[in-house]
């Protein structure tokens, strides 16, 4: 009796240990595979940086990278923004963040740009102009000569009074006019957003 008692623990333990280390491993791989939002070529000259909160602005700059072929990175939040971060309708960080002058969100992930004569730079409104984030990157790194073409993502407002605020915010920057997008635009409309610029 002892030893079927011992034998059943054995074998508990057994298909215990099992489990943990194949979910251990499945967790593992979701992780590297959630971490690789950047795909660097050797031979591109072009870069679409963006940053995106919801995952909408990341599917723009995905299609827009393929078209370019250029190399992409994302521009990660130390601080991720969750969905109560995001919720307009209350005091909420991102509220904080855009009534805040002086607030500047820390990027997680260097970003080397060093190699790249065009950066097309992704991020969604809010609040009718880039997040502050895009700021940060802009305090960061040097894009002195390099020419900036800025995309967004929005529902229903336009790049144009963001595009002003990030040349008012840095003058010596060559800053193109951009484009604003929605998830249901057409592959034509992403490749003329290319060849244009």
């Amino acid at each position: 009796m002892k030893k079927k008692i011992f034998l059943s623990v054995l074998v508990l333990l057994t298909l215990f240990i099992i489990t943990g280390c194949g979910n251990k491993a499945e967790n593992t791989n979701n992780k590297n595979s959630s971490a690789s939002s950047s795909e660097i070529k050797e031979s591109s000259n072009s870069v679409v940086l963006y940053f995106s909160a919801t995952g909408t602005t990341k599917s723009i700059a995905q299609r827009i990278a393929t078209e370019s072929n250029s190399d992409i990175v994302e521009i990660i939040a130390k601080e991720r923004y969750k969905s109560e971060d995001l919720n307009y309708n209350s005091d909420c960080r991102a509220n904080r963040e855009q009534n805040d002058s002086k607030a500047r969100p820390e990027i997680e992930n260097t970003i080397d740009i060093s190699k790249y004569d065009t950066i097309y730079l992704g991020y969604p409104i809010w609040w009718g102009t880039n997040p502050k984030i895009i700021l940060t990157l802009l305090d960061t790194y040097d894009f002195t000569g390099k020419t900036i073409i800025p995309f967004c993502t929005s529902g229903s407002t336009g790049i144009s009074g963001s595009v002003s605020d990030l040349r008012n915010y840095n003058s010596n920057l060559t800053i193109k006019d951009g484009k604003r997008f929605s998830t249901s635009d057409s592959d034509k409309v992403i490749k003329d957003f290319v060849n244009s610029k």
